[in-house]
């Protein structure tokens, strides 16, 4: 069957219509803004002059704002990162704050969600002493998997601190006065100031090319965090991280943690806690012999005294003075689990052959060849029906899709145009259902039923035809 398509339409297709503009609610587009800060400034470093500081709300969060010559930003620290903060906040102190931008939606107010906080000066020390931190870490350097146990009882000792210094000799007393055989080799350096990481590493390196030590100190006294800073330079911290023996350290006081303690194997609080570490006293070594042999000596004890009440025993006893009977006592009882054995694997086999015998009686019963010839004639007679059911069905089908195709064929139409009827359509292809819109003269497409004319108006009626 043909197609024709638009075959009595007469009217333009309509207007394309413009794209809807898109309105957005307010709290929609200042979401959206503030997502979008948070997701470009996620993470960032911002340093400013402290202005209008307070604190507000039950929780005593901190309100300020970070200032420069250009411009002004509010910012906000929450309570539980303003704990951690080690100063007071004032108005004009210059600070590096680190946190995230974001959008305070009740005001639409942009600030900074701040995390963390330092002076400008010390907190540029501060940073890169995290960036190194982090670096390090992340390459396994502080992991307790790489950290070596000390060896108890070392013989030689190698220490890496200034030969002038306070630390040495307090160190040397410890050792004097826990009195044990030890060996203690001095590689001096610098331990403060210019050029003091380089020689720390070059000290290092000359007690680990000589070879003799068990273990190795680097000590210092406390100070400043400046004059300690020389132990978070990084060439010390692989140097630590590289010797073949276990490294000690004892730097500054119990608060202060430096990069080296970090590497090392064992970090001690002070050089004298380091000492003590590495050399046990012998006072010490004298009672742990002591109390060893004690404990052993009392457990050998009690394993004799449980070994001869054990023999003491009438049963142990008697087997003891006579083993034959034990023997022959042991082969009867053998012999009668040997028969009880046996009885009950021909109960066994008994029992089982009786409900063997049972289950076929109940089968013969039972009859299954019957229920099998029953079953297969229910089957046929289920299937005689479908067979006859199916072909009702495509025969009522058959005869809906015959009437269902007479309907359309009386809707088409190529039906009308096969009753007599024509299709006119003027030179622009328009149909044509009113008389007023041609002319003499005028060219028309008188579609048929079947084939086409082209025809001329040689006259016009209007009106309702005859």
């Amino acid at each position: 069957m043909d197609e024709l398509p638009g075959l009595f339409d007469d009217e333009e297709p309509p207007a394309e219509e413009p794209e809807p503009r898109r309105v957005w609610r307010v709290g929609e587009l200042v979401e959206s803004v503030r997502d979008l800060l948070e997701s470009e400034f996620a993470a960032v470093w911002v340093q400013g002059e402290v202005s209008g500081h307070r604190e507000r709300g039950a929780g005593r969060h901190w309100y300020f704002q970070l200032k420069d010559e250009g411009a002004v930003l509010n910012a906000v620290m929450f309570r539980r990162e303003a704990r951690c903060v080690p100063f007071s906040l004032e108005d004009g102190l210059e600070v590096m704050a680190f946190g995230r931008i974001s959008v305070y939606p009740p005001f639409g107010r942009m600030q900074m969600i701040v995390e963390r906080m330092e002076p400008v000066g010390w907190g540029a020390h501060q940073l890169a002493f995290e960036q190194l931190r982090r670096r390090l870490d992340a390459e396994g350097l502080f992991d307790p998997g790489r950290k070596r146990p000390l060896p108890y009882l070392p013989r030689c000792v190698g220490v890496v601190t200034s030969a002038d210094a306070a630390a040495w000799r307090d160190m040397v007393r410890v050792w004097q006065r826990r009195d044990v055989p030890l060996r203690i080799v001095l590689s001096p350096t610098l331990v403060q100031g210019e050029g003091a990481p380089e020689r720390i590493v070059a000290a290092l390196g000359r007690l680990i090319e000589w070879g003799g030590c068990d273990v190795i100190v680097v000590a210092r006294g406390g100070g400043s965090r400046e004059d300690l800073w020389c132990f978070n330079d990084e060439r010390v911290a692989r140097a630590i991280a590289a010797a073949p023996v276990p490294v000690v350290t004892g730097i500054g006081h119990e608060i202060d943690v430096t990069i080296a303690d970090l590497v090392a194997d064992l970090r001690a609080a002070t050089p004298t806690a380091a000492a003590e570490l590495v050399a046990p006293a012998r006072q010490e070594l004298v009672q742990r012999v002591a109390g060893a042999h004690e404990r052993a000596r009392r457990a050998l004890l009690l394993r004799l005294a449980q070994a001869r009440a054990a023999l003491a025993a009438p049963p142990v006893r008697r087997a003891m003075e006579r083993p034959g009977r034990v023997v022959q006592a042991y082969e009867q009882r053998l012999d009668d689990a040997w028969e009880r054995l046996h009885a009950a694997v021909a109960r066994m086999r008994t029992a089982r052959a009786e409900r063997l015998r049972g289950l076929a009686v109940r089968l013969r019963r039972l009859r299954p060849e019957r229920r099998v010839s029953a079953t297969a004639t229910r089957l046929d007679r289920a299937l005689a029906r479908a067979r006859r059911g199916t072909g009702l069905l495509v025969s009522r089908g058959r005869e809906r899709l015959a009437a269902t195709g007479a309907r359309v064929e009386a809707m088409s139409p190529l039906a009308v145009l096969a009753r007599g009827y024509a299709v006119c359509r003027d030179a622009r292809g328009r149909v044509l259902k009113d008389a007023a819109r041609v002319a003499v003269g005028d060219d028309v497409d008188v579609r048929l039923h079947r084939g086409s004319l082209r025809c001329e108006v040689r006259r016009t009626t209007t009106g309702k035809e005859e």
